[in-house]
């Protein structure tokens, strides 16, 4: 684990996304980064697409996944 400097106006950005994911700040600045990552590695791709990729590789089983 490292310690990445980001600007206040982002930390506070990602502190009241935190509260509506129910994820920990740490988490929910590691799932824009991830997802983040995911998009400029697959640019063609839509938000819902990277996810949906994410959740089929690890194996989540939701009704409608691959309808969506």
């Amino acid at each position: 684990m490292g310690i990445v400097k980001i600007d206040e106006q982002l930390h506070a950005e990602i502190r009241r996304a935190s509260g509506v994911m129910c994820r920990s700040i740490n988490a929910q600045a590691e799932f824009w980064m991830k997802i983040g990552m995911l998009a400029e590695a697959n640019p063609t791709l839509s938000f819902n697409e990277i996810v949906r990729r994410e959740l089929a590789a690890a194996e989540v089983d939701m009704p409608g996944l691959a309808a969506a």
